[in-house]
């Protein structure tokens, strides 16, 4: 009798056990992080201690490194023109393999350390040439205009040390630099509204030009800017030029066409022989893809790739790591405040014609 009573004991405690642990099993799908509106999230912050946005990822020496802009909170209302992004300085992030651990390393240079700039580190991007590190910073300078440097090191993960002057003929902000197959290399860059990039289009900075486009909708979108690099990656090599998107007959986008049209966010790959210009749409939230021939274009629009995040902005890069390419961006999930966003990652994948499949970034 008292066996018996153990053994149904046994059961019945075996039995709730094994509810319990289905239970538990099914527990993380109710507890998922979830946006303000309920949608479950493609992918999770890469790091939750800090804010990083707008990642430039690239792979040095078998790993993966990111080069973020450092959202802090400054106390600064959002406006249309930034000012709430008052980063300071950079620190790169870098994984052995996607899912990894990633390591946040020390500050790799300040605001303070660079001589021409004045405030507002904003989205970077990084090179590697000839056993050097190259870091390119957009900021502020004494004036309060837009301009791009670079920084240099020996290490992917810094320290960095800034050149005294920015980059000659440079101004508006988000560098990206593309290295094609022949070891060629050129800067694109530019960005509307607290970009200033609307504030240049005489080839000389205009205060009075504007706070957010040329307001000229049925005529071309104002255009991202390509140069190519000299070969010790300081300088430009020749004149910016106008990075021009067309639409399927050819003819440019025009500035009324916020759902294509370019706002800031410049990012090139090659693939398949062919060159992809990414960038992002702004107040319309896109991130879109045009593709060409040459490195300087034009660029046929299209699609969108990311549909919109949480947040106010979308900024991003593409590499491929070892046979797969990964998409780097950005949302608001950990803070819900559009100054403090946290970087993320998640595969990205392509049709058999080349097309980029779109992602959103909710799982719902």
């Amino acid at each position: 009798m008292r066996l018996r009573l153990a053994l149904c004991l046994t059961a019945a405690t075996m039995g709730a056990t094994a509810t319990l642990a289905l239970a538990q099993v099914a527990k993380p799908a109710a507890s998922e992080p979830r946006s303000p509106d309920g949608k479950r999230y493609t992918a999770q912050p890469l790091v939750k201690n800090l804010y990083f946005a707008d990642p430039s990822a690239h792979v040095f020496n078998g790993k993966l490194y990111v080069y973020p802009s450092h959202d802090v909170d400054a106390g600064i209302p959002d406006d249309d023109l930034g000012t709430q992004y008052a980063m300071h300085d950079y620190r790169i992030l870098s994984m052995d393999r996607p899912g990894g651990p990633v390591t946040v390393h020390p500050v790799a240079i300040d605001v303070k350390d660079i001589p021409w700039a004045s405030k507002q580190t904003w989205a970077p991007d990084a090179a590697y040439k000839n056993g050097t590190y190259y870091l390119y910073i957009p900021a502020r300078d004494k004036d309060g205009v837009f301009r791009i440097g670079v920084a240099t090191g020996k290490s992917p993960t810094g320290p960095f040390k800034a050149e005294p002057q920015p980059i000659k003929g440079s101004f508006s902000i988000d560098p990206a630099v593309f290295t094609d197959s022949d070891g060629q290399s050129y800067m694109y860059f530019g960005g509307i509204w607290g970009g200033q990039l609307q504030r240049w289009t005489t080839g000389r900075f205009d205060p009075n030009a504007g706070d957010t486009d040329l307001k000229q909708d049925d005529k071309p979108a104002l255009s991202p800017k390509i140069a190519r690099l000299t070969p010790d990656m300081k300088q430009f090599a020749e004149a910016p030029r106008d990075v021009v998107i067309t639409d399927e007959t050819g003819k440019p986008v025009l500035g009324g066409d916020h759902d294509r049209r370019f706002f800031e966010a410049s990012w090139t790959f090659k693939r398949g022989g062919k060159y992809y210009f990414t960038y992002s749409t702004g107040d319309t939230h896109y991130l879109n893809y045009a593709i060409g021939t040459s490195p300087y274009g034009p660029f046929r629009y299209t699609g969108h790739f990311l549909m919109p995040v949480q947040g106010w902005t979308s900024h991003h890069s593409i590499v491929e790591f070892k046979g797969k390419w990964w998409l780097f961006y950005h949302d608001t999930q950990l803070s819900n405040k559009n100054y403090l966003r946290s970087a993320k990652m998640t595969e990205l994948t392509f049709n058999s014609d080349g097309t980029i499949r779109p992602i959103n970034p909710f799982k719902d």
